[in-house]
């Protein structure tokens, strides 16, 4: 399994290294310019993350896994060779395009290999190695290209493609495509709108628009309590700890049964919001944290949990598409969180932001619970045949 958790650790730590960096070095200048760079990655996501992984079902994950590293690694390569702003808008369409190919693949060569009784932990670890690069990728992005500029960025980038890519060939075993029909436009319009379906992504949506929003938001929130430099990436840390530790125990919670599969993930969801309600009011910097380290705790039980029910939901010929349509719906909630709360921001300050974003999860851990609850025992039925 560990050459599929490293495919999801580089989609995340190649995601947030260069658009971190970006921001730095564009110093508040070129707004327009490092909107776009920022965007389309996330567009070449959205965009093809599904017809990736209906080719996985097709051909067998392997191989779409495989040839998504080298292609990143590939496009990575043009970008450290050619480092100039036109060139990184097609770099990073390109490096947006392979990790639609990679991405929804791991995820589902995950829901392959794991037997039922151990799909929650597997999909535990998946999520704490992706949690990894998404923490990772800024610090380490940044710390690049102040040693050597973003062409040194893209490189290493490069590197960890091709190394990734390898690894994936040499130790992830061979996944067959299984006999399938042809799906119709209206199969895939009918499996996509299932309460069975919609609920889990729901939760992944809002998950992962509360880490990239607590990610960037929560230590803006300590600086203007005055934290420092060192507080503020403490807070980030503080999330990240939890994302690390918690991902692969709520794992385990999920195989053992130890929660109800049902109710698990909205209340976990609930927790973010808690977590972002704490550091939207918060009157100290040890606030923030404390509200940092809960919404961490959330999102790790949010993700293995999301995913798991989504690999149980679907038919073994379709899970590559099951998670490639599932995982564009999550990319919408990345993006859609940071627009949330910077527009509130701007409007009314990072307080009303970070709540209205609360509010938000609130919102969707209720419309999951409901939605789940009344399509789960049909869904089941009618994905299996």
């Amino acid at each position: 399994m560990r050459p599929l958790y490293a495919a999801g650790f580089v989609t995340a730590f190649g995601a947030h290294a260069v658009a971190a960096t970006l921001g730095a070095e564009s110093g508040g200048r070129f707004l327009l310019q490092l909107g776009l760079l920022v965007a389309v990655y996330d567009l070449a996501e959205v965009l093809l993350k599904p017809v990736f992984g209906a080719l996985a079902d097709r051909v067998g994950p392997r191989p779409v896994i495989a040839a998504g590293l080298l292609g990143f690694g590939v496009v990575s390569l043009a970008g450290a060779i050619w480092p100039t702003p036109a060139m990184l808008l097609g770099v990073r369409f390109g490096q947006g395009a392979a990790a639609s190919a990679f991405s929804p693949s791991a995820s589902a060569a995950v829901a392959r290999l794991a037997t039922p009784e151990r799909r929650g932990r597997a999909f535990g670890r998946y999520g704490s190695w992706k949690s990894l690069g998404y923490v990772t990728g800024p610090v380490a992005g940044a710390a690049l290209a102040t040693v050597g500029g973003v062409g040194l960025l893209q490189l290493v980038l490069a590197a960890l493609g091709f190394a990734a890519a390898i690894w994936v060939l040499g130790r992830c075993p061979r996944i067959d495509a299984l006999p399938r029909r042809r799906p119709t436009a209206l199969d895939v319009l009918r499996e996509s709108t299932r309460p069975g379906f919609l609920g889990p992504v729901l939760l992944l949506a809002g998950g992962a628009g509360a880490l990239v929003a607590g990610i960037g938001f929560l230590p803006a929130q300590g600086a203007r309590l005055h934290a420092g430099v060192l507080g503020a990436t403490a807070i980030a840390s503080v999330l990240a700890l939890a994302l690390v530790v918690v991902q692969p125990l709520a794992g385990r919670w999920i195989d053992a049964g130890r929660v109800s599969a049902r109710w698990f993930a909205p209340a976990a969801l609930l927790l973010s919001a808690a977590g972002l309600f704490v550091a939207a009011i918060a009157p100290t910097v040890p606030w923030v944290v404390a509200g940092a380290f809960v919404l961490g705790l959330g999102v790790a039980c949010v993700t293995p949990s999301g995913y798991a029910a989504l690999a149980a939901l679907a038919a073994p010929d379709r899970v590559g598409r099951t998670m490639g349509t599932a995982e564009m719906g999550r990319e919408i909630g990345d993006a859609a969180a940071p627009v949330l709360v910077g527009a509130a921001a701007a409007a009314a300050g990072l307080a009303v932001g970070l709540t209205w974003l609360a509010v938000a999860l609130v919102a969707a851990a209720a419309l999951s619970a409901v939605i789940t609850s009344r399509g789960t025992r049909t869904d089941r039925g009618a994905l299996a045949g």
